[in-house]
């Protein structure tokens, strides 16, 4: 098969005339994290759409399908590595719970910790997905803001009020523990 197509010669332009644009666009936008490379992400997607040039209908408009290409690619990888440059979730319950409990030996009670998991999962969903989010995956509120066009001052109350549900839920199941 030929690689002189319309769809193959205006992407190797703009790849060519654009490639330093591209890999700046991607760095602004994964600038995050050290374990994504810009340029790795820019490569990826340029093979892909060079791979598949002949493969699909005449593009209109190279620059916004490229630069979205690349915008969904760092949104794939955002999903797939979920924030793996933060600590491992258990050592995050220990500080979460720290957080939550009064007297230190709570913190540190297996069947504590337990009762917390159990907790933070029953919790309603929005509630759950900002102790979560917050205190789990270590965005900040003003990311979550932006992704979700929920105002921070909300998120902030959600989070308040999710840990005083999970303080009730947990001074329930600390009487019958104790």
């Amino acid at each position: 098969m030929t690689s002189d197509t319309e769809n193959y010669k205006n992407l190797k332009t703009f790849f060519n005339e654009e490639y330093n644009s591209l890999r700046t666009y991607a760095k602004s936008r994964i600038d995050d994290t050290a374990d994504r490379d810009a340029e790795d992400i820019v490569q990826e997607v340029a093979l892909k759409l060079f791979s598949r040039a002949d493969d699909i209908t005449p593009i209109n408009n190279i620059a916004g399908f490229v630069y979205n290409a690349v915008r969904n690619k760092i949104i794939d990888l955002m999903r797939t590595n979920k924030r793996q440059v933060y600590v491992e979730k258990e050592n995050r319950l220990a500080v979460f719970s720290e957080l939550i409990y009064d007297n230190p030996e709570d913190i540190y009670s297996e069947a504590m910790k337990d009762e917390l998991k159990k907790a933070i999962e029953n919790l309603k969903p929005h509630y759950r997905e900002i102790i979560v989010a917050i205190d789990f995956e270590g965005y900040t509120y003003n990311q979550i803001s932006i992704e979700t066009g929920i105002p921070k001052g909300t998120l902030m109350s959600r989070r308040h009020r999710a840990i005083s549900i999970l303080l009730s839920m947990l001074d329930k199941k600390k009487e019958t523990i104790n």
